[in-house]
């Protein structure tokens, strides 16, 4: 173990050891135990500026820690204090710790726990003159935080109660009509702002669908009246904007029952900060382990991890909770350098979680064919794995199956390795014959085939997609542009594929958990807007070529705006229009810069080969659903870019790890873990391979429509198929560039198909079949026995499973008859169904 990862370790443990202390302090809190020097209350912030009578600070009062502690991770006592106003005519304080202003002057805030004490500064600039309300800066918020522009209440399609407003304030000109103009004007009152609908439906004074949403006396109340009784002034093109949000803290370790006070901050583009802690959404990610009050005041109440998701004016950012499954936390003592198992360790100290032990060869001898060529060993390469005394074993078969032993008589699977990889990419692409002909399918496929058989580095394969032109027939990529036809649908491919995000929402308005909104989207689409295709009769009789172009014009508009957009890559700046927009599109997604291009990569083979992504789902990267294990992504990322994006050195490094290689039975400790690989996640086989698997163990080959017989599924090039079996186990049609339309999930047309369809029924009974060859040769029934448990499960059979079965040969009247049924039984097994 390195001396960085045994310090991790060391840190993790100390922070445990303080926060058994922190747990003491807070079960004694009622004798006075915290000292009067205030060397153990710390109060944030330590003074206060109000400039606006529709300004309002969240305090923060923290128990202070050992130097060496982490700052983020000290115990919350917000909950536990008490507050005070030294003048009330000039600043008051809820018992929450929220600060308001009340007029112009000087005063303190007072902070009470227990015997300790503190008082804060504020200063309240001239109250008056500053009490001007702005529609975007002061009322959308309030609008926002009452829920009211919500897609289930005011923003859903037709609105409520013949009032529409846009979802998440996308749209502030909208409102402000909708607000001020619809119905008549007759919403707001400004001769009697009390009068005013906007006024009396949330607060109940008259009948309201959506409830009571806001309190008569609050600062909310009070920010909606006087922007109405100062005339309802319209939003001002040029007012600041928010860029960042920030939360306090960003992470907490704490125990079930504890709560922590959440302090939001809104950083502007003209350089200001504002507490808006009183105005932002706040929303638990998994309200299993914590729960959050719309004032932002979080509880513990179950063991894991879990982000509170924080959201204003289209910003959002989060605030981790780790609440550990037991105490003391294990001893971690893993020897690795890989950087999954160094990041896994310490995750597991801080959950304190214990991982399963390591699966054992015959399991991890399966598991690793599966994964890496969807297949199954044959029962030779079983036993020749099973017997070796290598200590290095498990490391050479991963090298083989990878084709990376540099010796061509060990890298015999590198053409079932491009098969399978190219199925994944081929349904994420949507290669299919219905939507490109045979010609284009087949064009696409073979340059997809040919990518994985040399292992081009994955930025390549990216930038020939991206700028692909020419013929559909002739350039495989090409037909990435027949696919996707238009620039919505491709700023929503190439972005959902190589970056993990779903631009999707912001088509038509803000998305409501990320900062992107229209502008971004249609930014985005502007890169293919000179796209062009043209049909071609180069191919004669076989027609249907088209030829895709780079055109020298055409441009994106903003749909409410009618601006021209300008191409412009996520978070970046407007590019320089010259040439081939695509090409710096291409450069920018592949950048070792792009820190979503590799993580988004290394989270799809995560998944694919974990069962789960650091991020879940595996194609919805963004800021508010973080990964699993922060560290682990970004050293797996880091990785992955030094290594020029080689796809099979990430495969490597993934399934040489420790964590790969962890048993799939939990025990009790981690039993509820399904987030962070305590023990290996057991998958589905997918259709094609377990197709192949069947056919391998029944030693029948199916014969395939206009293919050579032989072909495996797993080499099909098409989505399109009459095979019953692969259609029940949900091979897809590729309509879609979303992971989830391989669906996981069994169901009992699936196992009826195992137990009673004619398709395994007739591949056992198969004259030419696996059994009737074995029984054709001279073997006793043990070695028959052992064969097939070999040729399915990858092992020979345990001595209770060797008795059972010679008692049903025994008892059934053919040998026959006897194999046939075990190799049945086999089949059925959970083990054969399932990666695990």
């Amino acid at each position: 173990m390195g001396s960085r990862h045994r310090t991790m370790i060391r840190r993790t443990a100390l922070i445990w050891a303080g926060h058994l202390f922190f747990s003491a302090v807070f079960s004694t809190l009622a004798s006075p135990t915290v000292h009067a020097d205030n060397e153990n209350l710390i109060v944030r912030p330590s003074s206060i500026e109000l400039s606006s009578g529709f300004d309002a600070v969240q305090l923060l009062v923290t128990q202070a820690e050992d130097s060496g502690a982490v700052t983020s991770r000290r115990s919350d006592l917000t909950p536990l204090a008490s507050f005070q106003s030294s003048d009330d005519q000039v600043v008051r304080v809820d018992e929450h710790g929220l600060v308001e202003s009340v007029g112009s002057g000087h005063a303190y805030v007072i902070v009470r726990v227990a015997a300790e004490e503190v008082s804060i500064p504020v200063v309240v600039a001239d109250h008056a003159s500053q009490f001007q309300a702005s529609f975007q800066r002061d009322v959308l918020p309030v609008l926002f935080k009452a829920g009211c522009n919500s897609g289930a209440c005011h923003a859903s399609q037709y609105g409520k109660g013949g009032f529409t407003l846009s979802v998440m304030s996308f749209d502030p000109i909208a409102d402000y009509n909708a607000i001020t103009k619809s119905a008549r004007g007759r919403r707001i009152a400004p001769a009697s702002p009390d009068a005013s609908l906007l006024l009396r439906k949330p607060t109940m004074d008259v009948p309201h669908g959506g409830g009571k949403r806001l309190e008569p006396d609050s600062i909310h109340y009070h920010i909606l009246r006087s922007w109405i009784a100062q005339g309802a002034t319209a939003p001002v093109p040029d007012e600041p904007k928010v860029t960042r949000l920030r939360v306090e803290p960003t992470d907490r370790l704490g125990m079930v029952g504890e709560r922590q006070q959440l302090r939001v901050l809104a950083d502007y583009n003209d350089g200001a900060e504002r507490d808006v802690t009183a105005w932002a959404r706040f929303d638990s990610l998994d309200e299993g382990v914590v729960t959050v009050s719309d004032r932002g005041l979080v509880t513990a109440i179950g063991s894991g991890q879990a982000p509170v998701m924080v959201r204003f004016s289209g910003q959002a950012s989060l605030c981790t909770f780790v609440v550990p499954y037991q105490s003391p936390p294990p001893d971690i003592d893993w020897t690795s350098d890989n950087p999954l198992d160094k990041h896994a360790a310490t995750k597991f100290v801080e959950l304190g979680i214990p991982p399963s032990p390591i699966c054992d060869d015959a399991t991890f001898l399966r598991r690793a064919f599966l994964d890496a060529i969807g297949g199954l060993p044959t029962p030779e390469e079983a036993v020749a794995f099973l017997d070796s005394t290598d200590a290095d074993k498990r490391v050479k078969l991963i090298d083989r199956l990878l084709g990376m032993t540099g010796d061509p008589s060990q890298d015999v699977y590198n053409d079932r390795y491009a098969a399978y990889w190219s199925l994944k990419w081929a349904d994420l692409l949507r290669n299919n014959s219905a939507n490109l002909g045979e010609s284009g399918m087949w064009a696409l496929h073979n340059w997809l085939r040919e990518s994985f058989r040399v292992n081009k580095p994955f930025d390549h394969f990216v930038r020939e997609l991206v700028t692909a032109k020419g013929s559909s027939f002739n350039v495989g990529p090409a037909n990435y542009y027949r696919i996707n036809n238009n620039p919505s649908d491709l700023a929503e491919a190439t972005a959902q594929l190589f970056l993990g995000t779903r631009l999707q929402c912001a088509k038509c308005h803000h998305h409501p958990y990320e900062k992107y909104g229209q502008q971004d989207y249609y930014q985005f689409a502007a890169f293919f807007a000179r796209v062009g295709t043209k049909s071609s009769s180069e191919f004669g009789v076989f027609g249907g070529e088209t030829v895709v172009v780079a055109r020298s014009g055409g441009e994106v508009y903003h749909p409410k705006t009618g601006a021209l957009m300008k191409p412009t890559a996520i978070d970046s700046q407007p590019i320089e229009d010259v040439g081939d927009r695509r090409i710096k599109l291409a450069d920018w997604l592949t950048s070792t810069d792009n820190q979503y291009f590799a993580e988004n990569l290394v989270n799809r083979y995560m998944a694919y080969l974990l069962g789960r992504g650091l991020v879940d789902p595996v194609d919805d990267l963004r800021s508010t659903n973080p990964p699993s294990n922060i560290p682990m992504m970004s050293a797996l990322a880091s990785e992955f870019r030094e290594s020029g994006f080689d796809i099979k050195k990430l495969i490597r490094t993934i399934m040489t790890s420790r964590l790969y290689q962890l048993d799939s039975q939990p025990n009790v400790p981690n039993a509820a873990d399904r987030r962070f690989y305590s023990h290996y996640q057991v998958k589905r086989i997918p259709a094609e391979a377990l197709l192949d698997c069947i056919d391998a163990a029944t030693g029948s080959t199916t014969k395939h429509p206009n293919l050579p017989l032989g072909t495996r599924a797993t080499e099909l090039p098409d989505a399109m198929t009459t095979n019953d079996f692969l259609n029940v186990f949900g091979k897809p049609k590729r309509v879609s560039v979303c992971e989830c339309e391989r669906a996981p999930d069994e169901n009992l047309a699936q196992a009826l198909h195992v137990l009673n369809g004619d398709i395994v029924a007739n591949k056992i009974a198969d004259g030419n079949g696996r059994v009737a060859k074995m029984l054709s040769q001279d073997l006793s029934d043990e070695e028959r026995i052992d064969h097939l448990y070999l040729a399915t499960l990858c092992r020979r059979a345990t001595e209770q499973e060797r008795n059972f079965a010679l008692a049903l040969i025994k008892e059934l009247p053919s040998p026959h008859e006897a194999y046939q049924d075990l190799l049945w039984a086999l089949i059925n097994s959970k083990q054969f169904l399932f990666v695990r």
